[in-house]
């Protein structure tokens, strides 16, 4: 492909990954035939090493003091290493990103009585995000006696025989279902890595902000081969100019982690470069507010014409839309929309292009393809006629108080409405209904859940929904003295999510519980 390709080898000797773990994990690891106990007989995300080093430190006051690299150095060095060499191929994070993209309003999906024995405590996803040995997911249940001796006495542990459970059924399957060894992982061990420096096309979703499009130009740092300097520009949807710049690094060849600063706020981003290196997706989110955040996709500029993404992903059949399309080596005068008047409304360059649209009812409603000479994006705009429900992303969102004085900041949260058109049967949930991507022209509110919080007066006290932007800000943490009893602002609310044309309107409600703070931020929860 004529890129240039990662060596883990040379990363690693720049980091000196394999000195640093000899120097401060060997004296309680090491094994006579040289490897190290425990370390070489399991595999996990970066996140879940630096949180095993920093349990090393806390709990059994292992140092990584030296005089030739700070603390901090030392940490991203090992935890780098680690993830390089006992990491996860990116086929065993499919279905799990969310915890490392720190998406938490996401509800999972696993069996019960995993979800009962691991999740309660926190998500399945870590669980399922780690490969072990069966001696080590064995060893699991007694670290977790050891270091938590309340898990057999709390909520899902007192009501059954829960060493039995975990010993005779969960250890087997977890054995089974996340082993050491796989295919997978030999798989892309073998496989060249693909450096991500160059020129990539980007395209988001930022609440409040709405849709965005712009170039993320990479750069190899000059003293780290691990690292990478970034750079964004970009237009939001409404023209307005975006800029960003920071520093990025790439674990196992694929999981990039970012830090930039947008404006005056700081962004995180965990993306998964795809395996050739030519792709990559993911989330952006605000550093201290976690759950306000961009899914984004981003392609690599290869020296061809390539479409991304079309925004807004909908037009209504019949009526002229101003939409945006991003991608690479734009041609303007060539891009078309299948079964549409199309013409170039304006033109930003060969990465965005403004194009104005007019689906023509000859082709009826339906998901339309975009095309540019050979470069084509399927069902790139559902054509559509009018919106028919609406959905609230995420379904269930939380909150919590915090500030007023205390350590724990608020977390916010915020939620979005997805547009859907019926078809033509009319019918919900058929196979012709359309998915209309984000519908920003709605307006938000929250009301009481039940009966309870409606006499606990919760949307007065739980904290303020913008009305425009569908972020939410909940209250202050500690008692209230204007609450019944002097409770706390928690609260159990419902967010209604109206979309208004002349006179027909469409709602739409998703659940929003304000909770206390939380104590406890790992890197994965």
């Amino acid at each position: 492909m004529g890129m240039a390709a990662i060596s883990l080898q040379l990363v690693q000797a720049a980091t000196g990954g394999p000195e640093l773990l000899q120097a401060h994990c060997a004296s309680c690891h090491l094994q006579e035939d040289g490897s190290l106990s425990r370390i070489d007989a399991q595999r996990k995300s970066p996140e879940a090493w630096q949180m095993t080093i920093n349990r090393m430190r806390a709990a059994h006051g292992v140092s990584l003091a030296r005089d030739d690299m700070s603390e901090g150095e030392v940490l991203g060095a090992m935890v780098k290493y680690l993830a390089d060499t006992r990491g996860l191929a990116p086929g065993e994070t499919t279905g799990l990103r969310y915890i490392l993209e720190r998406n938490g309003n996401t509800i999972e999906a696993f069996p019960q009585e995993m979800a009962e024995m691991c999740g309660r405590c926190h998500s399945s996803a870590r669980v399922a995000l780690q490969r072990r040995t069966p001696e080590e997911w064995d060893r699991i249940i007694d670290q977790h006696l050891g270091q938590w001796p309340s898990t057999e006495y709390s909520l899902y542990g007192r009501d059954r025989e829960w060493l039995k459970i975990a010993r005779n059924d969960i250890i087997p399957q977890l054995s089974a279902s996340y082993p050491l060894q796989t295919a997978e992982w030999d798989a892309w061990q073998a496989t060249d890595k693909t450096a991500p420096d160059g020129s990539w096309a980007m395209s988001g979703h930022v609440p409040g902000e709405g849709d965005f499009s712009a170039v993320m130009s990479v750069t190899p740092s000059p003293d780290r081969p691990d690292n990478y300097r970034v750079e964004i520009r970009g237009h939001y949807a409404d023209g307005g100019a975006m800029y960003a710049s920071g520093t990025a690094l790439v674990y196992t060849g694929f999981e990039w982690r970012a830090r930039l600063r947008i404006g005056e706020q700081v962004f995180n981003q965990s993306f998964a470069l795809a395996p050739d290196g030519l792709s990559l997706s993911g989330r952006m989110y605000q550093r201290d507010q976690e759950l306000v955040g961009a899914p984004v996709t981003a392609i690599k500029d290869t020296g061809r014409p390539a479409i991304l993404s079309v925004y807004p992903r909908s037009a209504v059949i019949n009526e002229t839309s101003e939409v945006v399309v991003t991608g690479l080596h734009l041609e303007p005068e060539k891009l078309a929309v299948e079964g549409a008047d199309t013409s170039v409304a304006a033109s930003s360059g060969p990465t965005r292009v403004v194009l104005r649209v007019t689906p023509s009812d000859r082709a009826g409603t339906g998901y339309r393809g975009l095309s540019m000479g050979e470069a084509s994006l399927d069902a790139a705009l559902a054509v559509y006629a009018q919106v028919d429900a609406l959905e609230v992303v995420p379904g269930y969102g939380i909150a919590r108080i915090g500030g007023n004085g205390g350590s724990t900041p608020k977390i916010e949260t915020v939620f979005r409405a997805r547009g859907v058109d019926h078809g033509t049967d009319g019918t919900p949930g058929t196979d012709d209904d359309l998915d209309l991507g984000y519908i920003d022209s709605v307006t938000w509110r929250t009301v009481p859940r039940d009966e309870g919080a409606a006499a606990d007066r919760d949307v007065e006290f739980a904290g303020e929904m913008d009305a425009n932007t569908g972020r939410f800000v909940p209250a202050a943490a500690g008692p209230n003295p204007a609450r019944a009893r002097s409770t706390n602002n928690a609260g159990n609310l419902n967010v209604v999510a109206r979309y208004e044309k002349d006179e027909y309107v469409v709602e739409a409600t998703g659940r929003l519980l304000v909770t206390v703070q939380t104590w406890v931020n790992p890197p994965m929860k």
